[in-house]
Parts: structure tokens; C-alpha cells; sequence
């Protein structure tokens, strides 16, 4: 009985250290916002938004949200020149966070998986919004999508810092 409660706590750490990760992830990725939001004319209200994208009722139907990802990849040198994910620079971004190294495979393949899905769309931003929704819905069922009030609660720490 000792070991499986042992078993249980070691999933449960790992699990959490993995919406760590992604958590970091999300927030370092986030910094670009602001670089971006006036080469994708994206308005304040829209902008807000972003900070929801972990919400279950986040909607993905407006293509600027598209572009702002599009930018903010563009800026993390994260899209090869065809504006699909460049897997070598993604991996080594993911991994400039604290633990990234659990995460960063994983989180390649959901996009890659995501990519292949919606290749043949033409329109770059809305291509990658769809892309994005994708990444989501795979980052839930997998367990490792941070939660609204730990990106909040993060926020405020970094505001008061």
C-alpha cells in the first residue's frame, strides 16, 4: 500500500511541475505581446483577451489573434521561413525555462501534430489561430494546461515585483 501511495504523490508532483512549465512558458511567450500589437492592429480589448487564452470559453474566431501569434513566434524566432513551427528553435525555447527540458518534446509534437492538421490553409494567421486552438484542446487533455488563476496569480507577482 506504501508504494502505491508513493506512486500516486510522484504523479501527482510530475503533473504539476508539467503546468509549471507550460505556465512559464505561456508568460515568457506573452512578453512579445506588446512588441506585437501594433504591426497586427490588434486593440486593446483584444489584447486583454490573451490573457484568457487558458479559459475554457476562450474564443479563437478572430484572425488579428492569429497574426499577434504569428508575430510573437516570429519574434521568439520560432517559424522558419514558410511560417511553419521551426522545431529546433522551439525546443531550445521551451528549454530556456526553469525544468522546460520536461515539457519541450511534448509540447513540439502537439504543435507539429497540430501543423500537419491545417496545412493546406492558406492564410498564415488563420492557419496558426487553428493551430493554437489545436495546442490547447491538446495541452488540456493532456493534463498540462496551466490554470486561469495560476497565470493570474502570476501576473500579480511579477506586477508587485
Amino acid at each position: 500500500m506504501g508504494h502505491l501511495v508513493l506512486f500516486v504523490l510522484a504523479l501527482a508532483a510530475c503533473a504539476q511541475a508539467n503546468v509549471e512549465v507550460m505556465k512559464d512558458v505561456t508568460l515568457g511567450f506573452g512578453e512579445a505581446l506588446k512588441q506585437c500589437r501594433e504591426s497586427t492592429q490588434l486593440t486593446e480589448e483584444k489584447m486583454e483577451e490573451f490573457f484568457h487564452f487558458w479559459r475554457d470559453d476562450f474564443k479563437f474566431e478572430h484572425r488579428e489573434l492569429g497574426c499577434a501569434i504569428q508575430c510573437m513566434s516570429q519574434h521568439f524566432n520560432l517559424l522558419t521561413d514558410g511560417q511553419r513551427m521551426h522545431h529546433e528553435n522551439t525546443d531550445k525555447f521551451i528549454k530556456s525555462f526553469p525544468n522546460g527540458e520536461i515539457l519541450s518534446q511534448k509540447m513540439v509534437q502537439l504543435i507539429h501534430t497540430c501543423e500537419k492538421q491545417f496545412d493546406d490553409m492558406d492564410d498564415h494567421c488563420w492557419r496558426i489561430l487553428r493551430i493554437a486552438e489545436c495546442f490547447k484542446t491538446g495541452c488540456k487533455a493532456a493534463g498540462i494546461a496551466p490554470s486561469m488563476e495560476m497565470i493570474m496569480a502570476e501576473f500579480i507577482m511579477e506586477s508587485e515585483a
